[in-house]
């Protein structure tokens, strides 16, 4: 293929046609990215902006499920962003996805305002303080808001997004209503919810939400998501997002 898979790296097979770098000592996507990517819902011909993109697979997942849109991931880590450079290559790609370098605190500054129909996040998820943090990790970045708040994206996506555009989010409940004054503040009216439980008796762990600039307030909760059914043992749901037959 021409496309140099380094030492440290896999290639992983995402089941759908194409095929993703992943850096086995750095951060791999799992099962909320992929959520995200099922979770949103894009037209044809959408202008969608993946902000905090890592080796780009929610672009890559969009685009396998939706088509002919244009997707745009914003990552501040070059090295993610160069593994996901060189993923979309392998997957012959270049003409559909385009991975930046840069600062989601300066999105609305890169690309403008009312860029995108579509905007998704898969944010950091704890605060500065909260849980372990290992300095300036790339790992740390990724679940830490070291570089950039809650707000920062909120208020940043508000900037992208056209009037009518979606906002598709996955965080962690136990934020929530942070996320809900912040996406009423910047004019992101929560629009469906649906939270993401590991077990059915076991309390949510994930909760995936879309937002409507310039919408009306009215909210529809759909059915929680169950992710097993046993241990290792998917539930059927999560088998016909991953497109698996048991």
């Amino acid at each position: 293929m021409g496309i140099r898979i380094a030492e440290g790296e896999r290639l992983d097979d995402l089941q759908n046609g194409y095929k993703i770098i992943q850096d086995v000592k750095d951060f791999c996507f799992g099962i909320d990215a992929v959520l995200l990517a099922w979770f949103a819902r894009v037209k044809p011909g959408a202008r969608i902006l993946d902000m905090g993109s890592g080796n780009g697979i929610v672009p890559l997942l969009l685009r396998a499920r939706y088509g002919q849109v244009h997707i745009t991931g914003l990552e501040i880590q070059e090295k993610s962003a160069a593994i996901a450079r060189r993923s979309v290559a392998y997957n012959h790609l270049e003409d559909d996805i385009d991975i930046v370098t840069g600062d989601i605190k300066e999105a609305a500054a890169i690309f403008g305002k009312a860029s995108f129909s579509v905007v998704t996040v898969n944010p950091p998820y704890m605060t500065g303080g909260h849980g372990l943090v290992n300095e300036r990790s790339s790992k740390t970045i990724a679940r830490h808001e070291v570089l950039c708040s809650l707000e920062d994206v909120i208020s940043q996506a508000s900037l992208l997004l056209q009037e009518r555009g979606k906002f598709y989010m996955v965080h962690r409940p136990f934020r929530l209503a942070q996320i809900m004054s912040l996406m009423v503040k910047y004019n992101l009216e929560p629009k469906r919810m649906q939270l993401v439980h590991p077990y059915i008796d076991k309390e949510p762990n994930m909760v995936l939400i879309e937002g409507l600039r310039g919408g009306n307030s009215r909210i529809t909760v759909e059915k929680p998501l169950i992710v097993y059914r046993k241990p290792g043992v998917y539930s059927d749901d999560i088998m016909q997002i991953y497109g698996r037959k048991e």
